[in-house]
This record gives C-alpha cells, sequence and structure tokens, in this order.
C-alpha cells in the first residue's frame, strides 16, 4: 500500500513537472530585430571590387590594425542594441561578417546563424546575423551587375516562420528609376506570398519614409513622374495617403504595407544626416500578417531608432573618420553614418497600444519623473527593487521613457506594466 502511494505521488509530481516544461516551451516569446547600415565594412583581402579607399595595404590606411578597430566600436553598438536578429548593409564578403561575428563572441554576443547576400561582385552586400535558425536563404536578383542584390531570410522562432527581406537599394547618386528597380523585385516576391505569411522588408532604402513628398520638386531625383519605389510600389501609401494601422488591418489583401517611422512625432523620424539635413532611409516595414492573431506579431509602438550619446560628435552622428585633406587616409575613429533602428515582435497575438511610441503619450497622475527620481521613489512602483532602481539612475538621461528598454532587465513585458507611472521631463 505504501509503495503504491509513493507511485501515486511520483506521478503527480511528475504530471506537474511536464505540464510546466511544455507550459514553458509554448510560452510567448517576445524578440528583436534591428537594421544597421555598418558604412563599408572590408575584409583585408584584395578582390578588385573594393572602394579606392578600402584596398588593403594602402596609403588610405586600411589595414590590420584599423580593421580591429572599425570591428571594435561596431561590435560595440551591436553589443549595446542587443536584438536578437539583426539586418546589416554594407558588408564586403563573408570573411568580413565572420569576423564581425568572431569580434562579437569575444564580448560575450553569440549570434550562431549568419547569411549574406554574395553571389554578385559588388563592393559591399546585404547580410544578417541571427540568434535564431535560418532555415531557408535567397537571393533576390537584381538586374545592374553594380546593383546589391536583395537578401531574403526565413528564420525559425520557436515554430514560425518568419521572413526578412534585407534591402540596400541605389544611392541618391542616381535617380529614382534606379530604387523603383528593387522595388519591383520585392513587390514581386510578397505578390507570390499568402496573406498570413509573417513578413517584413527592412534595411537601407536611400528613400525616405514618405519620399514621394519629399523627392518630387528634385528633377536630378525624379525622373519617373511623382512615383517611387517605396511608397507607390511597395505600396506603403493609398491614394497619396501614407498607409497606417488602420488601412494595413483594413484590407482583403496583403497589397498594403505600414512604414514604422510612422509611430514617431516628425521630428524624430531620421537616422541619417546628408549636409546637414535629417533622413530616414533606414526603414523596418510590416505585413498584415504581423497583425492577426497566428504566428509572429508585431509588438504595437515598440519601433525605435538606436541613438545612445556616444553614437554622436556634437550634433552629428559619429561617423567612420577619414581625414580628407590627406587623400581619405582612415583614423582609426568614429562608427557609422547610420543610425541603427529596431523593433520587437513576438509569438503571441499583437495586442494595440496607444499611438505614440510605445507608452510616452500615457497620462495619470502623480508621475515620477524618468531623470530625477530617488531611489526610493523608483522602489515605489511594483517591480522596481533596488537593484533595477539603480540601473535606472546609471543609465540617465533618458529621452523617452522607451528608452528604459536600454536598462539591463527591463524588457517589453516589464515597461508595459511600469511605463504609465513614468514621464519625462525637459
Amino acid at each position: 500500500m505504501l509503495r503504491f502511494r509513493l507511485k501515486i505521488k511520483v506521478i503527480i509530481v511528475l504530471s506537474v513537472f511536464i505540464s510546466f516544461y511544455y507550459s514553458v516551451l509554448v510560452e510567448a516569446k517576445t524578440f528583436k530585430v534591428a537594421s544597421y547600415n555598418v558604412e563599408n565594412f572590408f575584409d583585408l583581402c584584395k578582390d578588385g571590387t573594393e572602394y579606392i579607399e578600402y584596398i588593403p595595404n594602402t596609403k588610405y590606411g586600411w589595414n590590420k590594425d584599423i580593421l580591429e578597430i572599425k570591428g571594435a566600436n561596431i561590435a560595440k553598438v551591436i553589443k549595446s542594441l542587443e536584438a536578437d536578429v539583426i539586418a546589416l548593409q554594407e558588408i564586403e564578403s563573408k570573411k568580413a561578417l565572420i569576423f564581425l561575428q568572431d569580434k562579437l563572441r569575444r564580448i560575450g554576443v553569440d549570434y550562431s546563424y549568419i547569411g549574406i547576400a554574395d553571389s554578385k561582385a559588388t563592393a559591399v552586400k546585404c547580410a544578417v546575423m541571427s540568434k535564431f535558425p535560418i532555415i531557408n536563404k535567397e537571393e533576390i536578383r537584381v538586374g545592374h551587375r553594380s546593383e546589391r542584390n536583395i537578401l531574403k531570410v526565413t528564420l525559425d522562432i520557436d515554430g514560425n516562420s518568419f521572413i526578412l527581406f534585407i534591402n540596400h537599394w541605389k544611392s541618391k547618386q542616381g535617380p529614382e528609376s534606379r530604387r523603383i528597380t528593387y522595388a519591383k523585385k520585392i513587390r514581386k516576391e510578397i505578390d507570390q506570398l499568402k496573406k498570413t505569411v509573417d513578413f517584413i522588408v527592412i534595411g537601407d532604402f536611400n528613400s525616405n519614409y514618405n519620399e514621394y513628398k519629399t523627392f518630387k520638386y528634385s528633377s536630378r531625383l525624379n525622373n519617373t513622374g511623382g512615383i517611387t519605389g517605396i511608397n507607390q510600389i511597395i505600396r506603403t501609401v493609398k491614394d497619396s495617403v501614407m498607409v497606417d494601422e488602420k488601412i494595413l488591418t483594413g484590407q482583403f489583401s496583403k497589397e498594403y504595407l505600414y512604414n514604422l517611422w510612422l509611430e514617431f512625432t516628425k521630428s524624430r523620424r531620421w537616422s541619417y544626416k546628408f549636409y546637414g539635413y535629417k533622413n530616414s532611409p533606414d526603414s523596418i516595414i510590416v505585413s498584415s500578417g504581423l497583425y492577426d492573431d497566428k504566428g509572429i506579431s508585431y509588438v504595437d509602438n515598440s519601433f525605435d531608432k538606436f541613438d545612445p550619446d556616444y553614437l554622436f560628435k556634437g550634433q552629428d552622428i559619429y561617423r567612420w573618420q577619414m581625414d580628407e585633406s590627406d587623400g581619405g587616409k582612415h583614423l582609426g575613429k568614429g562608427y557609422s553614418d547610420h543610425l541603427p533602428v529596431f523593433a520587437y515582435f513576438s509569438t503571441k497575438p499583437l495586442h494595440f497600444k496607444n499611438n505614440a511610441a510605445f507608452c510616452n503619450h500615457i497620462v495619470t497622475s502623480h508621475l515620477i519623473d524618468l531623470n530625477s527620481a530617488a531611489p526610493k521613489e523608483l522602489q515605489t512602483i511594483k517591480g522596481i527593487g533596488p537593484v533595477l532602481s539603480a540601473r535606472i539612475i546609471a543609465g540617465r538621461p533618458y529621452k523617452t521613457v522607451d528608452d528604459l528598454l536600454k536598462v539591463k532587465g527591463i524588457g517589453v513585458k516589464t515597461l508595459e506594466k511600469i511605463c504609465p507611472y513614468f514621464v519625462v521631463k525637459h
């Protein structure tokens, strides 16, 4: 009888354990996807396709020591960014990508899965680093031999497929017709997908989110009668109006896409400066499949740009420095001329939030100023103890409440719970 009771107890304990184990397996996962144009990350092998300043071991100074500095600087940014998946632009080769992967591993960041669009001999290429398995990788060929191929990767996110179309379109040294070539390729791929497929279009489009307005009166760029790749061809506009979440979720097809820059106030919609003018070439564009109750979902209003103080020199982005007075010699300082952008996604159904960047416009009484609150005041909020309050204080100053996502120990779920209690006073 005693043995029988012991067996029953063991079975109950095992049942509870198994139940808990499987509940953990199916628990929703929130993950971060970023895009970063790293500004010319070259290896030390002469291939004949390099920009002249990046031919190794010449008067321009692209050598082992300089590569180590550039690699360390970019790795620092990526580590701080804490993305689970990062789309990269301006990577020369698989060797350069592996070099960066190894740099990151040495500082405790492991992206086990990498891919690059390297079937065409262009100077720089699109690439990806991921903590999730890459189950399929394709290159979408873009006509001209100098045009960078689009990288299409399918990731396995806990059994859910998630497609990224990673782009680096022709720069504005060329007219809009060159960028439309890319857009048509993307559009063709999208039209072949089922409506419920979860995908994003991400990267450096060398186009503003509202390019159809900003390029309109430029005779040098507008050789297409006002049609742009990022807006009319990819279809982030409908009837001359930017597609918002209402249009995206109200459509019967998958025709229209939503550019996440619209989640920002206009003054923050930039990730790059061109002769002092603010531009938004780096975009994350989402599909309607990310707004249903299946597979992967977008975490509403989680889009942001990564703009810590060290990525700036005065009012300008602290790009990779070259001495123009000495013919463009590398100085071994700086990062990139672009800021990274990022967004969160989840394996649980989408929950709409206030239409402001995550929680910045939630209004309650007795809000705590994030930049001046004392430790005891911070600890009055459930979920914030001595350790977390110290980290919050160490992370000051904050520009928005969303910046709390940069604090170790604060993820999307924690931020959702605590953000209504905070305000950032300027």
